[in-house]
């Protein structure tokens, strides 16, 4: 009995053994044409066998570089796509360049960040003074998120001068909402999710039922008519 560890490695094992077969064979036919016609036979039983390469984009050039893979390059066929090469097969992807920039304050991220560096470009108005105050909000919602037992009003405003280090300003009667307005408000959307979940639950169950219920009647007046 012959194992597979004693055997040949398979390049591609998705393919299984006997299509290597088929490849190793298609290496020993002399004539060209025969050559072509049988590795076109071969690409069709590779879509059979791994028909979830047809979800790619150019799932057909992908059979073509399986198959010289398959083959080891030695493959002499007029093949409808570039022939690949081992040095594509083995050139390792450039490297990814990640931005290294430092969060200030990591409670509200670097998104808050931008929108402040954006703001503070606009010109001075009514637009730009409302867009200071909700990002003044939005900065103690955040911090609540990560901390909600220690929370104070002058310590956001202090974050929030040294964000904007200090070119936008707030009005003097400016307040943050309340700690427990917030946090109630968050409760409340916590709620108001839970409930639609069930709602939507119940409503599945009932038209379940009302399928199910009405299939199966009609199958018993069906019944009624045959007798």
């Amino acid at each position: 009995m012959e194992y597979n560890v004693n055997r040949k490695k398979l390049e591609i094992p998705e393919y299984g053994r006997n299509l290597q077969k088929m490849v190793d064979y298609a290496l020993t036919i002399q004539d060209k044409e025969k050559r072509n016609t049988y590795a076109k036979i071969i690409i069709q039983t590779m879509s059979q066998v791994n028909p979830n390469c047809k979800e790619m984009a150019d799932y057909k050039r992908t059979l073509w570089d399986h198959l010289h893979i398959m083959a080891d390059y030695k493959l002499d066929v007029d093949c409808p796509y570039p022939k690949p090469t081992p040095e594509q097969q083995n050139q390792k992807p450039d490297k990814l360049n990640y931005k290294n920039s430092k969060i200030r304050f990591r409670p509200y991220g670097k998104n808050i960040e931008n929108m402040i560096d954006k703001v503070i470009e606009m010109p001075e108005g009514e637009e730009k003074q409302i867009l200071i105050e909700m990002i003044a909000q939005q900065l103690k919602k955040s911090y609540l998120q990560w901390n909600i037992n220690s929370c104070d009003d002058e310590m956001i405003l202090s974050h929030f001068e040294q964000l904007s280090h200090g070119q936008l300003k707030l009005q003097e009667d400016f307040r943050l909402h309340s700690t427990k307005r917030l946090l109630s408000n968050n409760n409340q959307k916590k709620k108001n999710n839970s409930k639609q979940k069930q709602n939507n639950q119940k409503q599945k169950k009932w038209l379940f039922i009302f399928f199910f219920k009405g299939k199966f009647q009609s199958k018993k007046n069906e019944k009624k008519a045959n007798y």
